[in-house]
């Protein structure tokens, strides 16, 4: 298993020491992690699809159309794709295609870091089998999400008062897989700091999310991209 993560963007979310747990994860399971705090790894087109896995860790950041589309493309042709918080779902707003390929993007975290709620897990699916619903002390992510996601968790957006409360709370997901092309997308929105996903379900549920998108290699063999490739087709 060969893993690609790059770490970079608003220091606030402790990237460099978010990006260590995801190392330590690809490397526990006898992977080879490449760490870097640049971009310029997005550039290498024909690179990027010989990795298995691709972790990024950006907040707030900028990237080019073309980068947008050389991630794309590796992970259409089967290479997986993992993050968390706005490492990967507020990383670039100036990219739909990256929000696309994501499955949703950070609009809001009302009440700000500390909201004290609840994750509750609504899936059966082995990447959160026999963890329970447990309570989380950071930032609540509301997201704008694509229905398409495999949900696996949700929070119920009840626990802070401002501008959005009159719509009602609703269950707003947490973590989810999705499909790109023939790649894995897995994300979980827990991580405002490294401490948050270190240790308890929050970890395991990520460790479990990473390792399966390091698979999607694996479970693309054989498979035909092309029916997947209307002509003309761009966004």
């Amino acid at each position: 298993m060969k893993a690609l993560i790059t770490w970079g963007g608003w220091d606030g979310h402790e990237p460099d020491k978010v990006a260590e747990i995801f190392r330590s994860i690809i490397a526990d399971a006898g992977g080879t992690p490449d760490v870097t705090d640049s971009l310029d790894c997005f550039d290498d087109a024909d690179k990027l699809k010989t990795y298995d896995l691709i972790i990024p860790v950006w907040t707030m950041s900028d990237i080019s159309r073309d980068a947008a589309t050389n991630v794309s493309e590796a992970v259409a042709h089967g290479t997986g794709l993992a993050g968390c918080h706005g490492g990967m779902c507020d990383a670039f707003r100036g990219v739909p295609l990256w929000q696309f390929m994501t499955g949703a993007n950070w609009v809001a975290h009302p009440g700000g870091d500390g909201v004290k709620h609840r994750v509750q897990i609504t899936s059966d699916d082995p990447l959160v089998a026999g963890i329970g619903d447990f309570d989380v002390e950071t930032e609540q992510y509301y997201l704008h999400v694509d229905p398409a996601n495999k949900v696996l968790a949700t929070t119920r957006t009840d626990v802070v008062d401002w501008y959005h409360t009159p719509n009602g709370a609703v269950d707003m997901p947490v973590a989810w897989t999705r499909t790109w092309g023939l790649g894995r997308v897995y994300y979980n929105a827990l991580g405002h700091q490294a401490n948050v996903v270190a240790t308890g379900p929050a970890f395991e549920m990520i460790k479990r999310g990473v390792l399966w998108a390091a698979d999607s290699k694996e479970a693309a063999k054989g498979r035909d991209l092309s029916p997947l490739q209307t002509a003309g087709n761009h966004w």
